[in-house]
């Protein structure tokens, strides 16, 4: 028989090609759908390991992704959003959720594949609501999945006759770690376990892999696919590291104790009474492991595997955060840069705008925090003239200046890709409010300047004025507060109330204007006092200002 090699290679890359688009088209499309909700579900959903493996099952089986799970998860630990703890229990569940795949490529769809593809694209092209668009998305790519499944087994088909390929898959009968290295190493490479048990499911199918060649090459599988998180933890904190490495501890671990029991024969009567007992649950099954198609049968092994793997170490959650936390020790120069660095932005949520901009959403609350102690610590050294609290001032000043840059990149990035109107909105505050809470700082650094004018000229006020002054600043103190609030809550009573303080700190610094230039002219204070008296007000005043223009985003996006 005569094998045209072109026509093997050409329908196998351009069906895994097809295959691994439509698996991160159709990802893409669901995590879009989810939104932040999934990020909302992973940090409420994990108080305990127990809860954070339902609950990374849960995630999971929405967006059809075990590594964007676990790059999320990695993600959030590194903003210190999740403890080690908890993200060991979701990434045992993603490690569950993601067998969800398997069984639908089990259930053999590539006949519709063409009319999945048709409705797919009638959704995503022409309907009018974007949230319907994104079911699209995820239909499409459901049916481009099945239709690279298709032409893939057309390729491969001549593989179970060929010499080489027979040769090579009889060497992992003989060496079922040959197997391992094989699944894992192909999974490193296309960096997706759905797509590399795709392939290998389809190649039973064909008669090319039989089952006892396929289970080694499935546990590499679930090897191979930790190098996901491994690479997205590259440059984060030592907590995100350990989270990436506690992944692939818990996968290779999972294969040392089942490839053995594989070799003995004991994992497949497991699987097979699993089946026997617990498979009725599927309509239209008999219940049996003989009804199973390969394809099922790979699928239901992946399964038992890892429900057999987290009931084993879910106990073991406090050793494995133990040891990761030996093997990779807490950088000491981390505390020292934090407050600088963003928290909460981090280039792992990107694949995903909506938690992108999300994130950003938190940082810029930080940001505004920072803020708000600025002004605090500038008219605190403005009464005391404590020099720690002008070196903290001028911290703050620098930190929310880099906090601005960092975070106007980050959602640039983050609105490359389509967006609902929801996430534009979103970036559109954040945008808007970064340039006013950067400026209020920039005041709250002028008066540190005024209380060193005031220091070098010997300038003290009278009793009214400083009366005057203390009034005005409450007030700021009461409008910043209003201002954050509002823009954290999406509020716009608390919105209101803001500009309702502005319009009277307006009135006030008119007001005590007028009243110090009295002072000057009845000769109470001098001309260094007005001057410094009246930039105060000044920097108050713009203060209040940019209160009013966050309180405004917050009106625009509500109307």
């Amino acid at each position: 028989m005569e094998f045209s090699w072109q026509e093997i290679i050409f329908s196998f890359l351009g069906g895994l090609g097809l295959f691994l688009f439509g698996l991160k088209f159709m990802s893409d499309g669901l995590q879009s759908v989810a939104g932040n909700r999934m990020r909302t579900i992973l940090e409420q959903g994990t108080k305990s390991p127990i809860r954070g493996v339902f609950t990374g099952m849960l995630v999971t089986g929405l967006i059809q992704s075990s590594s964007a799970t676990t790059v999320l998860t990695v993600g959030l630990v590194n903003a210190e959003l999740l403890t080690l703890r908890q993200a060991i229990g979701v990434i045992m569940g993603a490690n569950i959720g993601t067998t969800i795949t398997a069984y639908l490529i089990g259930f053999n769809l590539k006949e519709y594949a063409l009319p999945i593809i048709a409705l797919g694209v009638l959704l995503f092209m022409f309907a009018k609501n974007k949230r319907l668009q994104l079911v699209g998305q995820a239909v499409f790519g459901f049916g481009l999945l099945f239709f690279g499944l298709t032409i893939m087994g057309h390729g491969m088909k001549p593989l179970k006759d060929l010499p080489f390929f027979i040769n090579l898959m009889m060497s992992i009968d003989n060496n079922a770690i040959f197997g391992v290295l094989i699944g894992a190493v192909f999974t490193a490479i296309v960096q997706s376990s759905s797509a590399t048990i795709g392939v290998l499911q389809e190649l039973a199918y064909q008669g090319a892999v039989a089952y006892k060649q396929a289970v080694p090459i499935l546990f590499g599988d679930n090897i191979g696919t930790t190098i996901t998180a491994l690479l997205a933890a590259i440059g984060t904190g030592a907590a995100a590291k350990r989270t990436a490495l506690t992944h692939f501890i818990f996968n290779m671990l999972g294969t040392i104790i089942f490839l053995p029991l594989f070799i003995l024969g004991i994992f497949e009567k497991i699987v097979v009474l699993f089946t026997n007992y617990f498979f009725t649950l599927i309509p239209g099954f008999a219940g049996t492991w003989d009804t199973l198609n390969i394809k099922l049968q790979i699928a239901q092994t992946h399964a038992v595997f890892n429900i057999s793997n987290t009931l084993l170490q879910l106990p073991l959650v406090g050793l494995l955060a133990f040891i990761v936390t030996k093997l990779i020790p807490e950088d000491k120069t981390e505390d020292e840069v934090v407050e600088f660095k963003p928290k909460y932005i981090d280039r792992i949520f990107l694949s995903n705008p909506p938690v992108a901009l999300a994130q950003a959403y938190r940082e810029t609350l930080r940001m505004a925090e920072l803020a708000v102690q600025a002004f605090n610590n500038a008219v605190e050294y403005f009464e005391t003239r404590d020099q720690k609290l002008h070196q903290k001032g001028m911290a703050l000043e620098e930190t929310v200046d880099n906090l601005e840059r960092e975070i106007t990149d980050y959602v640039v990035l983050a609105s490359e890709k389509r967006l609902s109107k929801e996430d534009s909105n979103r970036a559109y505050i954040i945008l808007q409010s970064l340039n006013d809470i950067e400026r209020i700082a920039d005041h709250s650094e002028n008066i540190i300047d005024q209380a060193d004018y005031a220091t070098k000229y010997n300038v003290n006020f009278s009793g009214e004025a400083q009366k005057e002054l203390s009034n005005i600043i409450d007030m700021t103190k009461e409008t910043l507060r209003l201002a954050f609030r509002a823009l954290e809550k999406n509020d716009k009573d608390l919105a209101r109330k803001v500009m309702q303080n502005e319009r009277m700190v307006e009135k006030l610094q008119a007001e005590y204007r007028k009243a110090h230039i009295r002072r000057l002219n009845e000769r109470v204070c001098n001309g260094n006092n007005g001057a410094v008296f009246l930039d105060l007000l000044s920097n108050i005043k713009r203060i209040n200002e940019h209160c009013r223009n966050i309180a405004g985003y917050v009106l625009d996006e509500v109307a």
